[in-house]
């Protein structure tokens, strides 16, 4: 397989898939650049070995071609970064003589993506009570297009780079389809290469002891994941929300807490598996509830299984926070998703945000340290401690299905 480091792009195109979903104000400046600094170093490689950039991405979710969403206004940004001039292309599908003419060391932006329904492959404006057969026939006619869509794509390039992790999980045109027109000319980019490199650390070869620490609202949304993980680690901290739908089915007495009764039994077999593997696994032994989902609530500490009617558990608390210290000063391994508490109310972040100290503690003694999911970054982000854990994973969903074991589109259309 080739790789970004070992190919030749001396008068090469590169069309390079990118993730350049970045949040814009009202006056689409960009409030968030991490994405467009992320792949930085991939697009910077193609042209320091001679070769010339046409990037591609999406943003947003539009229904057609919208002002709003045009990739046009994070131009300003990318030449920042990269130092150079980029030209744009407005129409994806009408770039052929801007990328026929690119010189070594020019680089070029086709216009969003998902502009066309055939990215995706999914039709738009059908009717709400369209029938099945209608639906079936829309979603064959989208198909078609779309691979004359790829196909136009990769007529533009000499060779293939993926670096968009967060859509590798889609089978979408420019993450997956694409790479069926370079069988020799195809690689992942930096992004995606750090991405898979630190998550299959941590599945397939951590140093022991290996604890991972699952936080969130609902055991639905992680039951792939802790399911995959149960015979990797040595300990398994379960927080957030989802803890009251195991302490409900240990019997306990969880208030208005949340808690998904269809999940009772998952929550027994998980328990149980733990139990059974040796593997010990972990809950807030005491938490924070509060008698309102506001910052001004009355609030108290309690046993997680003495939860008061009309209260609910909102964080864990100071006492099972130093219980988990302990098991993470002795881990080697340390892969964290998901909030430890109500992540988005300030008076209930408190363990969320001191997670991300200890688990720069963690490595700055020596243990690899992942952190992926949309609140524990924000946590590690906001608290400074981004560039002092080993790894953080920006891929939100591509990172949880790969957690869970699953083939991603967007890297088997790479590893073929």
């Amino acid at each position: 397989m080739q790789t970004i480091d070992t190919y030749d792009f001396t008068g090469k195109k590169a069309i390079v898939r990118v993730d350049f979903n970045v949040p814009l104000d009202e006056n689409f400046k960009i409030t968030d650049d991490t994405r467009i600094r992320a792949a930085i170093p991939t697009l910077k490689k193609v042209l320091e070995k001679g070769g010339s950039l046409i990037i591609m991405s999406h943003l947003g979710r539009p229904k057609g071609v919208t002002d709003k969403y045009s990739l046009k206004h994070i131009i300003y940004r990318v030449e920042e970064k990269l130092g150079v001039k980029v030209q744009f292309a407005d129409d994806c599908m009408k770039a052929d003589a801007q990328a026929a003419a690119l010189k070594p060391g020019e680089v070029l932006l086709l216009e969003n993506l998902r502009f066309y329904a055939e990215e995706e492959g999914k039709p738009r404006g059908l009717a709400e009570d369209a029938s099945d057969e209608e639906k079936k026939a829309a979603k064959a006619v989208v198909k078609a297009s779309q691979k004359e869509f790829t196909k136009k794509l990769a007529s533009y390039a000499d060779c293939y780079i993926n670096d968009a992790f967060g859509t590798a999980h889609r089978a979408h045109a420019s993450t997956a389809l694409i790479a069926d027109y370079f069988p020799n000319d195809k690689m992942f980019g930096y992004v995606m290469e750090g991405e898979i490199k630190a998550i299959d650390q941590v599945l397939n070869t951590p140093a022991r002891p290996l604890t991972a620490i699952i936080g969130g609202a609902k055991v639905s949304s992680k039951i792939g994941i802790i399911e995959n993980l149960i015979d990797r680690v040595d300990n398994l901290i379960i927080g957030g929300g989802m803890v009251y739908t195991f302490v409900k089915a240990l019997g306990g007495k969880i208030g208005n807490s949340i808690c998904e009764d269809d999940q009772i039994e998952v929550a027994k077999s998980i328990m149980k598996k733990a139990e059974e593997k040796g593997i010990d696994l972990h809950l807030d032994r005491k938490v924070l509830i509060a008698d309102a989902f506001s910052n001004d609530a009355n609030t108290q500490y309690v046993k997680n299984s003495e939860i008061p009617d009309g209260w609910e558990g909102v964080d864990a608390s100071p006492e099972t926070f130093e219980y988990w210290k302990g098991i993470i000063s002795k881990s080697k391994t340390i892969l964290w998703n998901g909030p430890l508490g109500v992540f988005e109310i300030p008076k209930f972040a408190t363990c969320t945000n001191k997670m991300a100290g200890l688990l720069a503690e963690a490595t700055e003694n020596g243990a690899f340290t992942l952190v992926g999911g949309g609140d524990s970054v924000a946590a590690v982000t906001q608290m400074g401690y981004a560039e002092k854990v080993s790894y953080v994973s920006t891929g939100g969903g591509a990172m949880l299905e790969y957690l869970e074991g699953k083939e991603l589109p967007g890297i088997k259309a790479i590893r073929g």
